[in-house]
């Protein structure tokens, strides 16, 4: 993987995790979030882009398939924290978190698992 592809990597998860844990810790979704979230995925699809250009595409295997199902659930976290923000759903405000937790938590898999699998020999 370059060099330009690791910071991008690491960029989304910095974004994504102040995104999320802040949200967390505030017990509301605010728009700050929001953008965090969106930097967030705006770096995984261009990091990832950038990984399908050096191995020729999607891989079938738990890094690949668990890669572009934590980026589908982050553009629908995104979308969904869009559309609570913007109806101004008091309750859905409040409990969002619970969502972006859970949406986080999958991201990590694809983050991890190729050191996983190299701490293990599998690579």
């Amino acid at each position: 993987m370059s060099g330009m592809t690791v910071i991008i990597i690491n960029l989304a998860l910095v974004f994504y995790s102040i995104g999320v844990w802040s949200e967390r810790f505030a017990g509301r979704l605010k728009v700050w979030h929001l953008a965090f979230f969106w930097l967030g995925i705006v770096c995984d699809t261009w990091g990832t882009g950038l990984m399908f250009e050096m191995v020729g595409g999607l891989t079938y295997d738990v890094h690949g398939i668990s890669g572009l199902a934590a980026i589908i659930l982050m553009f629908i976290h995104a979308l969904w924290a869009t559309a609570v923000l913007l109806r101004k759903d008091e309750n859905a405000i409040r409990n969002f978190h619970k969502f972006s937790v859970a949406v986080w938590v999958i991201w990590l898999i694809p983050y991890f698992s190729p050191m996983v699998f190299q701490m293990a020999g599998a690579a």
